[in-house]
């Protein structure tokens, strides 16, 4: 496992860190889109302080995460059911 020290830009300041190779990517994906929300919440709401923006950015993505996790759980249940249904069909016909 190779390791690469990279630098996350979030709010006003660089976070180094030592992340796998095969991580970075995502990694640098989830400092952009940090950075880009705060900015969004100081332009939007005038909000200054930097431990208020990212309180607010911590709370909007686990609400998105919140979000993303009830619908996948709907879809897990749905196609549940359609095995179900399936199941109960080819039980049916045997």
């Amino acid at each position: 496992m190779t390791e690469l020290s990279i630098k996350i830009r979030i709010g006003n300041r660089e976070y180094p860190m030592k992340v796998a190779a095969e991580d970075e990517e995502r990694i640098r994906k989830a400092g952009k889109i940090l950075h880009e929300k705060t900015k969004t919440y100081r332009d939007q709401f005038g909000i200054d302080d930097s431990q208020d923006l990212l309180a607010m950015v911590a709370f909007d993505c686990l609400v998105e995460k919140m979000k993303q996790e009830e619908s996948s759980a709907d879809t897990d249940d749905g196609a549940l059911e359609h095995i179900a249904r399936l199941n109960q069909l080819i039980t049916d016909s045997l």
